[in-house]
């Protein structure tokens, strides 16, 4: 599996439309396609920063009628890199978003980050793109 390559990642949401809104309006991503499942009552909405040949993208699955989830305590967060966090933050607020922690070092590091929650309370955690590749080293 050396050639392998992380495609998405798959989210449960609430309102597939305020999912959407939320992933373009205030994180930037693209519409990138939509399908709906009538059988089966389900609709997919892939979101992304560019076509998904190009890097991983997240999937929003709506259920139909179902409006919100128990997100457990195993899933973390998505990391996205931006070139200047303290503008991305700023511009997030403006629009509404939730920056849950406005950006600075990480705890024991000079690593830059922020968090953001999105409309179903999933975590969105912003790295500096200048630090990103060392994960959160010091």
């Amino acid at each position: 599996m050396a050639n392998g390559r992380l495609l998405h990642t798959m989210l449960r949401v609430g309102d597939l439309d305020r999912s959407i809104e939320f992933y373009t309006k205030v994180m930037g991503m693209e519409l990138l396609r939509q399908h709906e499942n009538a059988e089966y009552k389900y609709t997919l909405a892939f979101v992304g920063y560019g076509d998904e040949s190009n890097g991983a993208v997240i999937e929003l699955t709506y259920n139909w009628g179902t409006s919100e989830y128990d997100l457990g305590s195993a899933f973390g967060h998505i990391a996205i890199g931006v070139d200047d966090i303290y503008s991305t933050c700023d511009a997030i607020k403006a629009v509404g978003g939730n920056v849950t922690r406005e950006p600075g070092p990480v705890k024991g590091g000079s690593t830059e980050i922020a968090f953001v929650k999105d409309p179903d309370g999933y975590m969105i955690e912003l790295i500096q793109n200048s630090q990103g590749e060392a994960g959160l080293e010091g």
